[in-house]
């Protein structure tokens, strides 16, 4: 609920999080590098609130954000609002954004590190966005701020599902949390684990091809599955509503 200080409607940083579909965390880390500082703050409580006038700051650096913008970089356009400046950044960006479109579908070996997540059982089969409402609101049990949203949530196909091929039986859904977010829920820890991974356009409904490039991948290699697969969409219509710019990742967890 907004509360009204100096005039001015004020959101608690729970609230702004879940409009934007963004982390507490998040928000907390822009401001300790100086991007986006409440407000107000709350003496008694040490909440934390922004104004309705924040929101364009924000709404900026989600986008470049997006573009990949170094957060330094946008530092400087928010403090200059340099026009020339800002144009040749965008061009500079443009680049790079090309070179790592031309990256996308190719199989990359990484190693994820040690996770924190929620895990829900529940077979699923997505055959739209609408489908991943039902998981999302079962696993929103934060106590506190918002920790639900873009990037954290994602499916997963089990290890036997993985290596008889069916790539379309989800076997559940998993929040990954960060160390500050409050949860009332079971939690379990992923060790860090070594992966490949494959990063493609398009979301749940498109990823059939993807896992069969994986699979293929992980047996011309001699690699062993080690793991369900972890499958989070991280750019969908939290940030466009064009589904062709949408990204999604899949990590299947792998021993030699």
């Amino acid at each position: 609920m907004a509360v009204e200080k100096c005039g001015k409607n004020l959101f608690r940083i729970g609230e702004v999080a879940k409009m934007f579909h963004v982390s507490v965390s998040l928000l907390r880390h822009y401001e300790n590098e100086g991007l986006l500082s409440p407000a107000y703050i709350s003496e008694e409580s040490g909440y934390r609130y922004y104004s309705t006038e924040q929101f364009e700051v924000l709404n900026m650096i989600r986008y470049l954000r997006v573009l990949d913008m170094p957060l330094s970089e946008i530092d400087s356009f928010l403090k200059n609002r340099d026009i020339d400046s800002m144009e040749g950044k965008l061009r500079q960006q443009k680049e790079i954004l090309i070179k790592k479109q031309q990256e996308l579908k190719k199989v990359e070996h990484v190693t994820m590190p040690e996770k924190r997540i929620a895990w829900m059982d529940n077979p699923l089969k997505i055959q739209g966005f609408l489908d991943m409402e039902v998981p999302i609101r079962q696993l929103d049990q934060s106590d506190e701020e918002a920790v639900v949203f873009l990037g954290k949530v994602g499916v997963g196909i089990s290890e036997k599902h993985l290596l008889s091929g069916e790539v379309e039986k989800y076997d559940g859904a998993f929040l990954i949390l960060d160390e500050e977010d409050l949860y009332s829920g079971e939690t379990t820890i992923l060790p860090k684990t070594a992966c490949v991974r494959i990063r493609f356009r398009g979301s749940h409904p498109e990823a059939g091809a993807q896992y069969q490039i994986l699979l293929d991948h992980i047996k011309k290699n001699s690699l062993r599955i080690a793991g369900f697969s972890r499958e989070v969409t991280l750019i969908d219509y939290g940030i466009t509503n064009e589904r062709d710019k949408f990204v999604t990742e899949i990590c299947i967890p792998v021993e030699s």
